[in-house]
């Protein structure tokens, strides 16, 4: 663990070193389904001290985030402080496609490279495939040929670091059998509902760091951590908010984590989160929620029941849940 800056009321943001040497900061701004992600991601970094965005091509926000960071920058906020993500579509994952859709990444967030890209999820989607997938929709995924064309981009510069997000520990085997460059990050879901334990310990295994996504779980899919009796309990005995007490527990397992809000109270509260710490017992207490299960679990992405190749969610995960 090294300090990097301070927020705006003093308090020390937490960081973690890479594979490569770089600095991740602890706590992102998540920019899934933000409503308003350009003035969200301004407040976040010039007000709340974050230095850390996440996004991707996937959720549409791409120029919005972009003009958010070039507002904090013009506001005196220095690039080279900042960690921004991005991920690589479906629809891209194959060699050819890997650049050019890296290139309209920076073009959208005016940006002349990534801190981080992401391979967004292991396999591959035909242009215009539908939600479930028909017969056809889910193609051959090259991940060789993928991820030599993203460590093209590190050597170019176009990239400071590369890595994966909702893999299984076989895909990450199979990626680390020919990597030359070794994933710097896995990004996965993780929260007190769902622990995922078996990659976490894989990862941690590797050297590669974890980043944690829907780290308050998600309203809209039926799994509200803020308001679970656990994390209500503790969060009150240490006069914290049930928001603060989930970013902290992610830190705590090691992880850097990226709690969405669209709310910009919740967004600079979630940041402070640096200079308290959950007691053992307590934070053991969070890890014991028994109904462990995935929020996203790429269902409606990847599972077509009739004609595959993907006929159940067990099959996404490679039945390792």
């Amino acid at each position: 663990m090294a300090q990097a800056t301070l927020t705006p009321h003093g308090e020390k943001v937490e960081t973690f070193r890479l594979l490569s040497g770089h600095l991740i900061p602890a706590v992102g701004l998540g920019t899934w389904k933000s409503e308003t992600p350009r003035e969200s991601v301004c407040n976040a970094l010039v007000q709340a001290g974050y230095r850390h965005v996440d996004t991707a091509a996937q959720y549409g926000v791409q120029k919005e985030v972009g003009a958010g960071i070039k507002e904090a920058i013009h506001a005196g906020i220095d690039r080279k402080t900042l960690f921004v993500t991005s991920k690589l579509w479906c629809t891209e994952l194959s060699p050819e496609r890997v650049r050019p859709a890296l290139l309209n990444t920076l073009g959208e967030l005016q940006l002349d490279y990534l801190d981080l890209y992401l391979i967004h999820w292991p396999f591959r989607l035909r242009d215009g495939a539908t939600r479930p997938p028909k017969a056809g929709d889910v193609l051959d995924f090259d991940m060789e040929g993928v991820w030599k064309e993203m460590e093209k981009l590190v050597k170019e510069n176009l990239v400071r670091d590369i890595g994966v997000c909702n893999f299984t520990m076989k895909k990450l085997n199979k990626l680390l059998s020919f990597a030359e460059i070794k994933p710097s990050v896995c990004q996965m879901e993780m929260h007190p509902g769902w622990r995922n334990d078996k990659m976490l310990e894989a990862c941690k295994k590797n050297g590669i760091h974890v980043t944690a996504y829907s780290p308050l779980g998600s309203q809209d899919q039926g799994r509200d951590l803020i308001h679970d009796p656990m994390v209500e309990r503790v969060a009150m005995k240490l006069n914290k908010s049930p928001g603060q007490v989930l970013v902290r527990w992610a830190i705590q397992r090691g992880t850097s984590t990226i709690p969405k809000s669209n709310h910009h109270e919740r967004i600079r509260e979630n940041i402070h989160v640096f200079e308290w710490e959950i007691p053992e017992r307590d934070f053991q207490a969070l890890c014991t929620i028994s109904d462990q299960k995935r929020v996203l679990d790429g269902e409606e992405l990847f599972v077509n029941k009739t004609d595959g190749p993907f006929r159940s969610t067990a099959d996404v995960w490679d039945h390792e849940d």
